[in-house]
């Protein structure tokens, strides 16, 4: 995949506008394993990376992801590996003194404890189990099914996006309702609570635009994921298209900035999260 495939040309968009004890206990580890872990306002309705990523995929009031994008379900599957890679749950194997490549090293589980979210924990339960370990490549392959052994084909996610959208309508983002398509029928998700969108596309557009995101030594860990997560999956134009025509060559010239970052030689930085670039790897070879 080109790294820079879907930002050269601008497209024409309209504009639309209580847990028990222990889960408790697994939450403050995830926020000590994990400093840049996005706590945010306590009004603020908090979302993983794939929660995100899918919002900003769905469309206002038809409540579904366009028909013609063929990269979300890969892109839901990369987030999975980072938001356990920030969380702590997972690490890449050691480089070891011939210095292997990102998409050479092996996924290894650094703890398996519950992260609280039922796709998170059904990855790391895949991951745990799996002996020898697999590559960042695999994993993103499996996750989604798209494998030709049939041996890994019990690692395959399923009803990812719509277990995503439940956890969405759960937390007063979306609604259901039931959809006619002539030849069948169709459960959608149309957006109810739009403060929490337009608050994401302005932390995805803010994030772009700031100028210290192309300093990836000191930039936030989750902003930058979410940037470039929501390239991979081809939903970044959406969060896009509000801009001014300034704003938006801006952006997208940051955004080809980090598309051609050494990808290896940022995981060598100290306080790296190497699972990260071996995702963003994967997805720009």
């Amino acid at each position: 995949m080109n790294r820079t495939e879907g930002l050269v040309q601008r497209r024409n968009v309209v504009k639309e506008n209580n847990s028990d004890g222990n889960r408790e206990n697994h939450d403050v580890d995830d926020k000590k394993n994990d400093k840049n872990y996005d706590d945010g306002d306590s009004k603020e309705t908090r979302l993983t990376l794939m929660e995100e990523v899918l919002l900003l995929g769905l469309k206002d009031k038809e409540g579904y992801t366009s028909f013609w994008n063929d990269c979300i379900s890969s892109g839901l599957r990369g987030c999975i590996l980072i938001e356990l890679g920030l969380r702590g749950r997972v690490e890449l194997e050691r480089a070891g003194m011939r210095r292997k490549g990102l998409l050479s090293r092996k996924v290894i589980v650094k703890s398996d404890n519950p992260t609280g979210d039922v796709l998170l924990d059904e990855a790391l339960k895949h991951m745990k189990d799996t002996d020898p370990p697999e590559t960042v490549q695999s994993w993103i392959e499996y996750l989604s099914g798209e494998t030709w052994n049939p041996m890994k084909l019990k690692y395959q996610l399923k009803n990812v996006r719509e277990r995503l959208a439940k956890n969405l309508v759960e937390k007063g983002v979306l609604t259901t309702e039931k959809q006619n398509f002539l030849l069948f029928d169709m459960t959608t998700h149309p957006l109810t609570d739009n403060v929490v969108k337009c608050r994401l596309v302005k932390k995805v557009q803010e994030a772009a635009l700031r100028r210290s995101i192309v300093d990836v030594a000191h930039a936030d860990k989750r902003s930058l994921a979410l940037l470039m997560l929501a390239h991979s999956a081809d939903v970044l134009e959406n969060a896009f298209a509000p801009l001014s025509d300034e704003d938006y060559e801006l952006a997208t010239r940051r955004v080809r900035s980090l598309l051609d970052l050494d990808f290896e030689a940022e995981a060598m930085r100290p306080d790296a999260c190497e699972i990260m670039w071996a995702v963003f790897a994967a997805f720009t070879k």
